[in-house]
């Protein structure tokens, strides 16, 4: 079994030999003024220098970062989709080019991690009809003995509708059991774990592209995929970091079924991480996000078994969580927390299961319905359907 700890130092070590400097690794919180509420990737932190400001440690970091995606929430549970994952990250700001960020990056996976290259397939971007085709990272590829495979919309990336761009070159690794067949776009097996961003241009309001002064190569490696791939485990969940939540919460719960508990152990631990980023419960913005995942939770907790609580969570879980993310938060506090939100929402059930017993609420619920619920009564929408679905 290679440990989660064990593949984070084997990739800073590698970056720090070839004269990177290791940065710490943020909060999720953003600073103030982006409108992003989590960090979502290892590059989020530094905007300010992939957009041309120096940075005091020099022009070659490396880190490891926690990071956030709501977006991915309806995905938690199946193979590879985590809502709190780490980013193992390499950057040059201005100094090397992408070909030898793709050098340095195949070394480490079959050097540094022991993939074969036969196990590997990437893909690069192909030419649209304002940008030609990465032909520099076709080549060197190429001269690597790796299969390429040229794609556009999955091989061009962006910060959002305006702001840094650029082609991306992204690693795959093939996880079937038998001989590595098709290509990343036409078999599910070829799993991403490095995308490699050569960070040309940024895009204007007016949609047009603008070269940057100082390019700059971005690349970011998820953490647990990576991890499950050295392990040829089948999910993201099989790995060291998961496994005391999924032993520990069918003693405590009872038989789970595999979606309950990949569901639970993964929200569970969020809400651990991003309460020990001191972000609290609110009915908006980054405390929606956190009630939103401890409800979730609940919802699946009760549905077998209402009796089951939080308060049966053993604080030695909180405890693995809080040192793996190096937080400082002292795990009581988080728990209580928890337990708080916990009675809230328990009381907030109670009165919505008596206000959806009204004779007018029995039948199907039109907009209306629903919209008067929220406003007077404070029932948002999925609350009210969980109630519905629970008669």
């Amino acid at each position: 079994m290679i440990t989660t700890d064990q593949t984070i130092r084997t990739f800073l070590e590698f970056f720090r030999e070839r004269g990177h400097e290791l940065l710490p690794g943020e909060s999720l919180i953003t600073s103030p003024g982006d409108p992003v509420l989590f960090t979502t990737s290892g590059m989020h932190p530094l905007t300010p220098y992939l957009m041309g400001r120096p940075h005091p440690l020099g022009p070659r970091l490396t880190n490891v970062q926690r990071c956030l995606r709501t977006t991915d929430l309806d995905e938690v549970g199946d193979d590879t989709h985590l809502t709190v994952f780490e980013m193992l990250g390499s950057w040059s700001l201005g100094d090397y080019d992408g070909p030898r960020s793709l050098r340095w990056g195949l070394e480490l996976l079959r050097e540094g991690f022991g993939i074969t290259t036969d196990r590997l397939h990437v893909t690069v971007f192909g030419g649209d009809d304002h940008v030609e085709p990465d032909r520099e990272s076709s080549r060197t590829w190429d001269e690597l003995g790796v299969p390429v495979e040229s794609t556009i919309d999955e091989n061009w990336w962006s910060n959002g509708p305006t702001g840094l761009c650029g082609p991306d070159s992204e690693i795959f690794v093939w996880t079937g059991n038998e001989t590595p067949r098709g290509t990343p776009t036409s078999d599910y097996r070829w799993v991403e774990v490095w995308n490699h961003v050569m960070m040309r241009y940024r895009r204007r309001p007016d949609g047009g592209l603008q070269l940057l002064d100082r390019p700059c190569v971005d690349t970011g490696l998820g953490l647990e995929r990576l991890v499950r791939i050295l392990n040829h485990t089948r999910s993201v969940f099989d790995i060291d970091v998961f496994h005391p939540w999924l032993t520990t919460l069918p003693r405590i719960w009872g038989p789970l079924d595999r979606s309950s508990s990949r569901l639970l152990s993964d929200h569970l631990r969020s809400s651990v991480v991003i309460l020990g980023d001191r972000v609290t419960v609110s009915p908006s913005g980054r405390g929606h996000v956190l009630r939103r995942l401890i409800r979730r939770t609940l919802t699946t907790l009760w549905r077998d078994d209402p009796t089951r609580t939080l308060s049966d969570l053993p604080i030695e879980l909180v405890e693995h969580t809080l040192d793996h993310f190096r937080q400082s938060v002292h795990p009581n506090e988080v728990r209580t927390l928890l337990l708080e939100e916990e009675h809230t929402f328990g009381r907030q059930l109670h009165r919505g299961r008596k206000i959806l017993s009204r004779n007018r609420f029995t039948g199907t619920l039109t907009e209306d319905d629903y919209h008067y619920l929220y406003d007077t009564h404070g029932l948002p929408r999925d609350l009210v359907q969980y109630l519905k679905d629970c008669r």
